[in-house]
């Protein structure tokens, strides 16, 4: 797209602009610049509003539309309005193939963008894409099992699509969410071992806080006084910033 005003496009030379009069004191002035408007502000609805009718009206290629919303999201990849002009274009194109790979391109810098969970939620309903969900779920989750983003979407994919959850489909999700506890279990000694070698990191002391209440869940027992000792670490040498959610966090752990 041409980034020249329309009073220097060759096609646009036959039209005598008419001038704007807003009487001798306008009340509230426009200060106009040369700039885009939404290269100012991409989140002014209204432009993008117009922008889709405009498209529409002179039946403009929209895939090369796709290809500057690729451009702008880049930049602006948390912006509601992006996101809502791209669905009213691809829902226009109908064609939604090329759509989570550009998710996924998003969701790789930041895997709990809620807008792009959104707009994939829509993506997979409209154009019935949930055969690879589960798969791409289970991958995020290797890569953080606390990820509340991509548990969101497994819900949301198991009781959304046309065949529904089955009780199979229930239980072989319970022995997961069972599953993903162990490595809790199995990182102790690591963790364990950190601490021989006096490394102090608010990481550490926060894993190990998670080992502890878990074994007192599993064990059905009070939880052990270091995990409440680490919580006051926490909050007085380690991570002060975070002093009220580690108070917060003891106190829950006794509870």
């Amino acid at each position: 797209m041409s980034n020249l005003p329309y009073s220097q496009r060759p096609e646009w030379s036959d039209v005598v602009p008419v001038a704007q009069d807003d009487g001798p004191n306008p009340l509230v002035p426009i200060a106009y610049s040369s700039d885009y408007i939404i290269d100012m502000n991409p989140a002014h609805y209204t432009v993008w509003q117009y922008r889709q009718e405009v498209l529409f009206g002179i039946n403009a290629d929209l895939n090369k539309e796709i290809e500057y919303i690729d451009e702008v999201a880049g930049e602006q990849a948390k912006n509601y309005q992006v996101w809502h002009h791209r669905q009213v274009i691809v829902d226009r194109l109908d064609d939604g193939s090329k759509e989570l790979e550009f998710i996924n391109g998003i969701l790789d810098e930041d895997s709990k963008n809620y807008h792009a969970w959104s707009y994939r939620q829509w993506v997979v309903s409209r154009f019935n894409l949930w055969d690879q969900e589960f798969q791409y779920t289970d991958d995020l989750l290797v890569f953080d099992i606390r990820n509340n983003s991509a548990w969101n979407h497994r819900h949301f994919v198991l009781f959304n699509r046309p065949d529904g959850a089955s009780q199979e489909d229930i239980q072989k999700e319970i022995e997961l969410l069972e599953a993903s506890q162990e490595p809790l279990n199995q990182i102790e000694p690591f963790l364990n071992e950190l601490q021989e070698k006096d490394i102090h990191s608010p990481h550490l002391y926060s894993t190990l806080v998670d080992v502890f209440e878990q074994n007192a869940k599993n064990n059905s027992a009070s939880i052990d006084p270091t995990a409440l000792q680490i919580c006051d670490d926490l909050a007085t040498k380690y991570d002060v910033i975070r002093r009220n959610y580690w108070l917060y966090r003891k106190a829950q752990l006794v509870v």
